[in-house]
């Protein structure tokens, strides 16, 4: 199996006192992606939003309205603050 790292995304989105988050996940990923949702809505105090369009990478990010954008792809890719 593979490990999203969930809980990472949960503090993530509470250290970052976020209210707006979409979810963008690599296709393989979203037929599991209400499960994903449904698992950080219930750990936080946050609109969840799951982009099911296109995702060809980190380089494919959605124009969307929202204080936290958490990709999942296939490879770790993250940024530093």
């Amino acid at each position: 199996m593979y490990d999203l790292e969930l809980d990472k995304v949960i503090e993530k989105i509470k250290k970052e006192k976020a209210k707006r988050v979409c979810i963008q996940l690599a296709d393989g990923l979203k037929p599991r992606a209400t499960e994903i949702a449904d698992y950080i809505k219930k750990r936080v105090n946050a609109e969840i939003f799951i982009w099911m369009d296109s995702c060809f990478g980190a380089c494919d990010v959605p124009d969307v309205d929202v204080d936290l954008l958490i990709q999942f792809g296939h490879n770790e890719f993250g940024f530093k603050k």
